[in-house]
């Protein structure tokens, strides 16, 4: 079995704590996820998915309960720990690419790579072998509104491997994108997972996509209904 990366002990997530309009979110989540593998997190509208990915991306914390990443307890560092850990650790893909404008693909890859400090030779070679890998190295001087969206999400997955990070957290990443062009997307994290190696983590409210990762986890009005394939396939 490969070691986890993600580790979640009854996360619990309360928003508006101690007013009257007190809203519980998540109730009690518990989930590994281990290095390598390919798991969707399936869920409709209000299921409180974006919750968790937000808590899993360390966007948010938990109101109880631990999330460790890599072994490191999140929920317990500020905010600059919890900055590099976004920038080291994780690769996050938008529905809404969120490329930066007026700047061409390879330096919107180089972006992250910068913020952490890496020299400009090494920057542009990963940026140009990132490029390659997705297919747009022909591309590599475009403006963002110089690409279809396709070309666009391609150049946002690159991005979001450039710290080589543990975990790619793609959320929608085919949300805003035709059928055809969707399916070539999902096709590109079957070789990031086959060649790479990469843990990708898949928030979806399509089951269709769900089922193309290895693992699927439902959640349903912030609790986990149902666990199935990959390594650990109980339901909690």
């Amino acid at each position: 079995m490969n070691k986890p990366v993600i580790q979640m002990q009854n996360v619990i997530k309360r928003y508006y704590i101690g007013q009257p309009n007190e809203l519980q979110i998540l109730n009690g989540i518990s989930l590994e996820i281990h290095e390598h593998e390919f798991v969707s997190i399936v869920g409709q509208s209000g299921s409180g998915k974006s919750t968790l990915m937000n808590i899993i991306g360390a966007l948010d914390r938990p109101t109880e309960g631990t999330y460790h990443l890599n072994g490191v307890d999140v929920s317990t560092l500020d905010d600059d720990e919890l900055s590099y850990i976004r920038n080291q650790e994780i690769g996050f893909v938008f529905q809404t690419f969120n490329l930066i404008s007026r700047t061409n693909a390879l330096k919107n890859v180089e972006m992250p790579m910068m913020y952490a400090g890496l020299s400009r030779k090494k920057r542009l070679e990963r940026a140009k072998e990132l490029l390659a890998l997705v297919d747009m190295s022909e591309r590599a001087t475009h403006q963002p509104n110089e690409l279809s969206g396709g070309q666009k999400q391609r150049v946002a997955i690159a991005r979001a491997m450039a710290n080589h990070p543990s975990i790619l957290l793609a959320d929608e990443p085919t949300g805003a994108l035709d059928s055809k062009t969707g399916h070539k997307i999902m096709d590109l994290f079957h070789k990031l997972h086959q060649e790479e190696g990469t843990t990708i983590i898949l928030i979806t409210h399509s089951s269709e996509l769900a089922e193309e990762t290895e693992r699927m986890i439902t959640i349903s009005d912030g609790n986990i209904i149902a666990d199935t394939g990959g390594e650990n396939n109980a339901v909690h």
